[in-house]
């Protein structure tokens, strides 16, 4: 171990104190480092010759630890007797200075500056300290500037205004400043300065890129200080308008992006190294009220495309950016791009439907100016990708994708120019459907189902052999039946129970036929469809017997409940349809504006009905099957 090392030992051993008597500690550590300085000369050129394990000197290591009249004194005696120290480098290339304004020590950093002074070489010292740049390629108002410290900061820019410009590439003072969102270092190294400061940031970025995401204030000033900022891009390419638009909320007067862009309308026009514009990236975080000011500001910039021949109204189809694709459907000024088609020969209809957004597709249907049957560069129209979109074999024909190619196929759109037989191959190759791999898929989610058909199940029969009611005393007439029997009610429990009880175990059934590897897969699926169809239906009679069981128990004694009871009940069922119901509503604008109003009305609402048919129509034959019995 060095003698370099034992001084920084001792200053540590020293600041290890409570805060109480740490003043103290520190004037005796100082006093001892200043005694072992003043040991005899060759003890000395050996101390002053040694480093610490991070590099540094005893002039790094005084500088470092305080700046009382002991330390001052220390420095001075290292700098008569070895004032290269000065200027030497620990192992991250921080001088003395560094290390001084990094802790803080505002009275040290004056000192070295000093002894700089001092040195009668014939070279401006000074400037020659202040400018050493470390292994980041930091001067010591850098650290000052980190750990936001005015008054070093000050005093660096005093002693040379032209410090605030180094490095000349890199992260300047001014730029790290801004990102800590210190405005008073920012205003003393503009003005220190005599406005002749680096705006350099990494990534080669400048200090408007920081400006923009600290906020309003700090862009205003960067505006006002240098506008040619706007202009200036990234090492990605981005300018600081890139940056505002991908910000939140930025369409009203005097936001950041709005004084980005009055400061500079023509940045609009200008692209990354992807391509996008500032249009494009607005579009791709859904910002649509920047879209907006943008367009206001230059309508032209609605047709800008980036590499890939995307429009803002291609990005916002593929980030699935529903308010973005609405809006601009609504207006009538961009009807001119609703067909643009990128480098792929997508228009942003094909990536709508790609997208599997029922949303967008409807907003872009609904608009007639929207052509249905343009191809891609293989040929594709949108009801052919909409068809693709439609997986093979077992799926619900409710989803989007289903709901998406039936509109298209109702408003008469054509499909490519292949052949049938091709599309087919091509649609079966793409999608590698596999139908005995799907089943094995469906294994897990079909043994949750049976488990909860089996619960099903056990509930009703349960309940229907412990009536509602009860049953008649042995010595009455037709002792051991049911007391509520005969009721309008009763019949109608029984029924429904019977139902849910047969449709649950006819579910059970069909799941365990379809998970049966013996059997082929077209059937399989059959019996997989019919359970999962049954196991539904049991859920709504189950729910038809709870409430006329309590109906039953309540009607005489509580009416209100037992009414609120059988209005309440559906609501599960109900609320299973509402994701179809919702899907015909988005769909109805669209179509109507295609089809007519007439054509319209009559496919919704039969689709609609046979829906409810199909939902309820056990609940339709228990309540008939009642009134029956009861006449």
């Amino acid at each position: 171990m060095n003698s370099s090392t034992n001084i920084h030992d001792l200053l540590t051993a020293y600041g290890s104190h409570s805060c109480s008597d740490k003043g103290a500690s520190m004037q005796k550590a100082s006093d001892d480092v200043e005694a072992l300085l003043n040991l005899p000369s060759g003890s000395t050129v050996s101390l002053l010759d040694g480093v610490t394990i991070e590099g540094g000197t005893a002039l790094h290591v005084v500088a470092t630890y305080g700046e009382s009249d002991g330390f001052l004194r220390s420095a001075d005696i290292i700098h008569s007797k070895a004032n290269h120290l000065l200027f030497a480098h620990n192992k991250n290339g921080d001088t003395p200075l560094h290390c001084a304004a990094r802790a803080g020590m505002s009275r040290m950093v004056r000192h070295l500056i000093t002894l700089a002074r001092d040195e009668n070489t014939g070279v401006n010292r000074v400037k020659e300290l202040l400018e050493v740049e470390n292994s980041l390629k930091e001067t010591a108002l850098h650290q000052a500037v980190r750990i936001v410290n005015n008054d070093i900061v000050k005093l660096l820019m005093e002693e040379n205004s032209e410090l605030a410009s180094f490095p000349k590439d890199g992260t300047s003072p001014l730029y790290l400043a801004i990102l800590l969102e210190e405005d008073i270092i920012v205003e003393t190294l503009y003005n220190a300065s005599h406005m002749k400061l680096s705006y350099s940031g990494q990534n080669g970025q400048n200090a408007l890129h920081a400006a923009v995401l600290r906020g309003t204030e700090l862009t205003k000033k960067l505006l006002e200080w240098n506008s040619d900022l706007t202009t200036q891009r990234d090492e990605n390419g981005s300018t600081p308008l890139h940056f505002a638009a991908a910000l939140a909320q930025q369409s009203q007067r005097g936001s950041i992006c709005w004084q980005v862009l009055e400061a500079n309308s023509a940045a609009l026009y200008q692209s990354d190294c992807n391509g996008l514009f500032p249009i494009h990236v607005a579009a791709s975080v859904g910002e649509s009220g920047t879209i907006t000011m943008f367009l206001n500001k230059s309508p032209s910039s609605a047709g800008l495309q980036d590499s890939m021949g995307r429009t803002f109204l291609h990005v916002a189809a593929e980030k699935r950016k529903v308010r973005i694709v609405s809006s601009a459907c609504r207006n009538r000024s961009l009807l001119w791009i609703l067909n643009i088609q990128d480098n792929d020969g997508n228009t942003a209809l094909h990536l709508a439907i790609q997208a599997r957004s029922l949303r967008m597709f409807c907003a872009l249907l609904g608009n007639r100016h929207t052509h249905l049957n343009l191809s891609n560069n293989i040929g594709q129209t949108p009801l052919d990708i909409s068809l693709y979109g439609i997986p093979p074999g077992i799926f619900d024909d409710q989803i989007s994708e289903a709901k998406i190619h039936f509109a298209l196929t109702v408003v008469n759109a054509r499909s490519g120019g292949s052949r049938r037989d091709h599309f087919e191959e091509n649609y079966t190759r793409q999608l590698k459907y596999d139908e005995t791999e799907q089943l094995e898929k469906a294994k897990e989610p079909t043994q949750t189902l049976c488990i909860g058909v089996a619960l099903v199940a056990t509930a009703t029969f349960t309940v229907t052999f412990a009536l509602p009611g009860g049953y008649k005393a042995d010595e009455h007439i037709n002792g051991g039946t049911p007391t509520l029997a005969g009721r309008y009610a009763f019949d109608a429990f029984i029924i429904a129970s019977t139902f849910s009880f047969v449709l649950s175990v006819m579910a059970m059934v069909g799941l365990m036929y379809s998970g049966y590897s013996i059997l082929n897969p077209q059937t399989r699926r059959i019996y997989l469809i019919a359970a999962l169809y049954l196991g539904s239906t049991s859920g709504t009679c189950f729910l038809t017997t709870f409430a006329l069981g309590l109906y039953m128990v309540l009607a005489r004694v509580a009416h209100k409940s037992a009414i609120a009871i059988c209005v309440i009940s559906p609501l599960a069922v109900i609320c299973k349809q509402m994701d179809l119901w919702l899907k015909w509503a988005l769909l109805a604008q669209p179509l109507c504006t295609r089809i007519g109003l007439t054509r319209t009305l009559v496919i919704v609402t039969t689709r609609i009905l046979f829906s409810l048919l199909m939902e309820f129509w056990p609940i339709i034959f228990i309540f008939v099957w009642a009134t029956y019995t009861s006449n």
